[in-house]
């Protein structure tokens, strides 16, 4: 692959998490997208239930088996490795888009809060996930993260570098202020339907998880480092540590 051809694939994954990242804000709230968490005709409970976990699971596997070292280092044989970020980026675009397409509505409510005080306090708590989760990218370098500064360095033909580990901004507070943020913003609806519980339930459980294999990956790659990292800022309870 051509450099310039590997900048404007890197570019077009880019632009295309911009489109993503805006439609999934107005997909969890229900709000100025053409169809959003609880939009559609419910249909069977348990049918509903099968596809929505489809869903999940292909994001899942998706996000979790290709960010491995050992699936990176067999993919590079496949990919080139500049693009390999951006391609990753551009499968967990697909997979979310093919949830938001197919995702089906379990319109059964949790709770509904119909105070002002607690619409304002809800949607405040929402708002503050998705900037706490966007804030965070660029503390580790936003556009390394999403795969542009691969393609850039290698459009200048100089040998791309591995970022230096660095605690700035809301890592000082959090191991995984990203996934803090997502996590926030899952939860906090004035309006939590059956099919919006299942979803945040799911997420939650999975960043659990992931975490663990992602914690691992770090030890294994940064040593000591990380371990000492580890022992004095929490993984995604903030204050829980002394």
């Amino acid at each position: 692959m051509g450099k310039f051809i590997a900048a404007l694939y890197g570019a077009a994954a880019y632009v295309m998490f911009l489109f993503v990242f805006l439609y999934a804000v107005g997909f969890f709230a229900n709000w100025q997208v053409p169809k959003g968490i609880d939009s559609g005709i419910p249909g069977d409970l348990l049918t509903s239930i099968v596809i929505n976990a489809m869903l999940l699971g292909v994001f899942a596997v998706q996000h979790s088996v290709m960010a491995r070292p050992g699936f990176k280092s067999w993919w590079c044989t496949v990919v080139p490795p500049p693009v390999e970020r951006s391609t990753y980026v551009l499968l967990s675009n697909l997979a979310l888009i093919l949830m938001f397409w197919l995702w089906q509505p379990m319109p059964g409510v949790v709770w509904d809060i119909t105070s002002q005080a607690g619409i304002i306090v809800m949607w405040s708590l929402y708002a503050l996930g998705w900037l706490i989760a966007l804030v965070s990218t660029f503390s580790i370098n936003h556009f390394d993260l999403l795969g542009l500064r691969q393609v850039y360095i290698n459009l200048k033909g100089e040998k791309y570098t591995h970022l230096k580990f660095k605690v700035i901004g809301l890592y000082g507070l959090v191991r995984h202020p990203i996934m803090l943020g997502f996590l926030i913003a899952f939860w906090a609806t004035p309006h939590m339907s059956v099919g919006h519980l299942v979803f945040a339930i799911a997420t939650t459980i999975y960043v659990l998880i992931a975490l663990q294999f992602e914690e691992r990956d770090l030890v294994m790659y940064l040593g000591e480092e990380y371990q000492q990292y580890q022992e004095k800022v929490p993984m995604i309870v903030p204050l829980t540590k002394k």
